[in-house]
């Protein structure tokens, strides 16, 4: 059986404090509305519809780079969820199988728990509901049951102290046949407290019908909604602890997994070790056996097994470390691919370039890529040796096996095996510093006196 998605991201958010839409602050790198379509990509869903309102253009950007098969369709007023999900039928128009609803600031639903829905759909229930006992169900909507059968949801709001008194909650996550949603939805009022169509009421009609509707249930952690910034702060909390005790589970030393922090997609092989205070961006892949050393941080870049990263190291994106590499401490390395065995230990600059294998790039050494308009490549050969503190302008190759030598400035090729000087001719004036210094000392000492 096919199944779509339909994910609600219409709301401003008020409560965030911000001029972007909610759905559009981050966790672990990643919005909102991204996290909420991984979630659902689970079910390989067959059409993906985003039901947009607020800063729909933005919205539907964030959509495009995270799905960019997905459909954004525009809530132009905020009357109910029902009404928001109405706002999908013309994109699924024809479509046959489930559709799930979720919410794009509701970002940790697992795919175990939408397989148990759409098992609990196949097992007969017309309409299957998330549900979940949280410690304080404060204002949530209460499951009101009948054994295993789901009778309806009432909304706080409109609840008498004994709904109240119900513990099992609803999460607002639905599973039900398409068509078959979107005709629930068409008896759907605004007959209520908020005056707005709810889309929990097509649990009474569809009882009402004579349908089945049923209950899957999952932990509280999993329907965490983000309404405010503070909310926002626990779910990243909530992200990095899960992905710390995955990191830990695979193979992956932590050696203080509490200062480590991941970015959503970050991917770290077995038998890694990652030091204390080391920090992802999207995009990076960390091999096996390699090592991040302390107060490092990482993104859009590949180091490869055996190389050694840090401490205090940035790598940026594009940066591709091969086997056994290595960057060391206040090292900063941008779109530029390090050889096997190469190393850059310190204070040095290296971005757009080539560094062979078994190079070694001497401290304070500078790729001087960027003219101001564009940005140029340095080639540095295999086994080449760059002293300490060399100025290379970009364009420009180092040969295989040369040498450049400390202090040079170097704006032209140099070939395999030469040695490279570039710097002026040393002058020496014996007593001058004495003199000057004098001076110096003389000319503050006469302003300070001046001051008095």
């Amino acid at each position: 059986m096919t199944t779509s998605l339909i994910i609600l991201a219409a709301g401003q958010g008020t409560r965030m404090q911000s001029d972007q839409p909610k759905v559009l602050h981050q966790i672990a790198h990643a919005p909102l509305i991204a996290h909420a379509i991984r979630a659902g990509a689970s079910v390989a869903p067959e059409r993906i519809v985003v039901v947009a309102g607020h800063g729909a253009e933005a919205v539907a950007k964030a959509t495009n780079e995270a799905a960019p098969e997905a459909q954004v369709v525009l809530q132009s007023e905020q009357l109910g969820t029902g009404h928001a999900v109405q706002q999908a039928r013309s994109a699924l128009e024809g479509v046959t199988g489930d559709a799930i609803v979720l919410y794009g600031d509701t970002p940790f639903i697992r795919p175990e728990t939408l397989s148990a829905m759409a098992k609990a759909r196949a097992s007969g229930h017309a309409v299957v509901v998330l549900g979940f006992e949280p410690v304080d169900p404060a204002r949530y909507g209460r499951l009101k049951m009948s054994g295993d059968s789901l009778d309806a949801i009432v909304e706080f709001k409109d609840a008498t102290d004994k709904e109240r008194a119900i513990t099992l909650c609803n999460s607002g996550v639905i599973c039900a046949d398409a068509a078959e949603l979107f005709s629930l939805l068409d008896d759907v009022t605004n007959d209520n407290a908020s005056g707005e169509y709810y889309l929990t009421d097509v649990i009474a009609i569809a009882r009402a019908r004579g349908l089945s509707c049923g209950v899957v249930t999952c932990d509280e952690a999993e329907t965490m909604g983000i309404n405010s910034r503070a909310d926002l702060a626990a779910a990243e909390a909530a992200f990095q602890s899960r992905a710390r005790a995955e990191a830990l589970t695979a193979g992956v030393t932590l050696t203080a997994p509490e200062t480590v922090y991941f970015a959503h997609d970050t991917h770290l092989g077995r038998d890694a070790t990652i030091e204390p205070h080391v920090i992802f961006g999207p995009g990076v892949t960390v091999e096996t056996g390699a090592t991040i050393r302390a107060f490092s941080h990482l993104e859009g870049c590949h180091v490869s097994t055996g190389a050694i990263v840090g401490p205090y190291a940035r790598l940026r994106p594009g940066a591709e470390l091969a086997n056994n590499a290595k960057v060391g401490n206040f090292c900063e390395v941008k779109n530029a691919e390090v050889g096997e065995g190469a190393k850059i230990n310190h204070l040095s600059y290296i971005g757009d370039a080539t560094v062979g294998d078994g190079a070694n790039i001497g401290a304070g050494t500078v790729t001087c890529n960027y003219d101001g308009y564009f940005k140029h490549h340095t080639e540095i050969g295999a086994r080449a040796f760059i002293g300490s503190s060399t100025m290379l302008v970009a364009p420009v190759r180092v040969g295989d096996e040369a040498l450049t030598a400390s202090g040079s400035v170097i704006t032209r090729d140099v070939e395999d095996g030469a040695l490279a000087l570039g710097r002026a001719r040393q002058t020496t004036k014996p007593g001058l510093a004495r003199k000057l210094m004098g001076k110096l000392k003389a000319a503050k000492m006469a302003k300070m006196k001046e001051a008095k």
